[in-house]
């Protein structure tokens, strides 16, 4: 019988029998009190929190409780196939990497966007690196191996320096380009505020434009000569809030896979399909933009719909395996993790981000088969119903 993704079980118990039990934790309550003690106070204020009153985001985690999905026995589960298509590539597993603008500072040698790519190459799982990282997209790319990444890009008021974005994720082998349309201006975030904590605004997870020819070249003095005047320039031009036909321009810069991150109502998702994009990205930002909102894993039904076809990634409140189970089941192509490999990453680097995705891995595909179903494609056709 050929190894399974739920095989990690056994390798901790035996281990257990010779006395070695697990240096980091399998469950995301233990992880998440383990990074709070691991991170500087400041970095995990701005990892943990929402916006607002944070209801948003308790929202969404809370509402994959209403979610489930019914067993089918007598399939053939005993052997399950994880693995996924998605533009061109082929995934071991739905999983992957949600981008997240300070995972640089997640590890302890604030490296945390080169531990990750190292992460996704020892698993096959993919990695979203944000366009705010600690180290260039080209340093970050290498460590991820024979594993494909996607770039995460933050639009900007200069042109010129989006397309130069573009062409650098593309030259550094990104599979493809996701536009986030709901982080434009920074949400209403009272931890943060509350302590004056906006890390990019000290400078950090800028490299990929204090490393960039067109950026540099607004600068009177380099990034490392005059850091402080390299972020007012920063400031200035972050925050392009994109319009339709700005998605012909970004579809007229690449041949890449297009994707648009921040899509939860379907006549968005159809009128993006209408201008070409490749893919849908189901996500409310985890919470941390907007308070207020409607869980999103209730409104991935009907953006697959929408879809019509169209891969759709989806993240926000994704905890666990399980929960990556039910957003398969509601549609999705590929599930994206959050605040739980952010942790893992602070809690014990590369290693400590391994694990928890093993863990992840083993969570969904014991689930799976237990309650009967070999396949992603089998989830999505059992489907997901409303529980009280």
């Amino acid at each position: 019988m050929s190894q399974q993704f739920g095989d990690f079980q056994y390798e901790i118990y035996l281990d257990a029998l010779e006395g070695r039990t697990p240096k980091y934790p399998v469950d995301f309550a233990s992880l998440e009190r383990k990074a709070a003690e691991s991170l500087p106070p400041w970095v995990y204020s701005y990892v943990a929190g929402g916006c607002g009153d944070e209801h948003t985001q308790r929202a969404n985690a809370r509402a994959f409780e209403h979610w489930g999905i019914v067993p089918r026995m007598l399939n053939g589960a005993e052997q399950r196939d994880l693995s996924v298509p998605l533009f061109g590539m082929d995934l071991p597993s739905p999983l992957f990497l949600a981008p997240i603008g300070v995972i640089g500072l997640c590890s302890q040698d604030f490296h945390g966007d080169i531990r990750t790519a190292e992460a996704s190459a020892r698993t096959g799982v993919p990695m979203v690196a944000s366009t705010f990282t600690m180290d260039a997209m080209e340093e970050v790319a290498p460590h991820a191996g024979t594993t494909p990444g996607l770039f995460q890009l933050y639009t900007s008021r200069d042109k010129d320096l989006t397309e130069s974005l573009v062409r650098r994720a593309e030259r550094a082998g990104y599979r493809g380009i996701v536009v986030t349309v709901d982080a434009w201006t920074a949400g209403w975030r009272p931890r943060d505020l509350n302590t004056g904590n906006f890390p990019q605004l000290r400078g950090h997870c800028l490299a990929n434009y204090f490393s960039d020819e067109t950026f540099r070249a607004r600068l009177d003095r380099s990034p490392e000569e005059d850091p402080r005047a390299a972020v007012r320039e920063w400031t200035g031009i972050w925050g392009n809030a994109l319009r339709w036909e700005d998605l012909d321009w970004l579809r007229s810069l690449t041949r890449l896979p297009l994707l648009v991150k921040g899509l939860c109502h379907p006549d968005d998702v159809r009128r993006a399909r209408d201008h070409g994009v490749d893919g849908i990205y189901c996500s409310n930002h985890g919470g941390r933009q907007a308070n207020g909102g409607i869980p999103a894993i209730d409104l991935l039904p009907e953006v697959v719909r929408a879809a019509d076809g169209l891969p759709v990634l989806f993240d926000s409140g994704v905890r666990s395996g399980t929960d990556a189970a039910k957003a398969l089941a509601l549609g999705a192509t590929a599930v994206g993790i959050g605040r739980p490999y952010a942790y893992a990453l602070a809690v014990g680097g590369t290693d400590g981000l391994v694990h928890q995705l093993r863990s992840l891995l083993a969570e969904l595909d014991l689930f799976m088969a237990v309650d009967g179903h070999p396949s992603p494609a089998a989830l999505r056709a059992a489907g997901a119903r409303r529980v009280p």
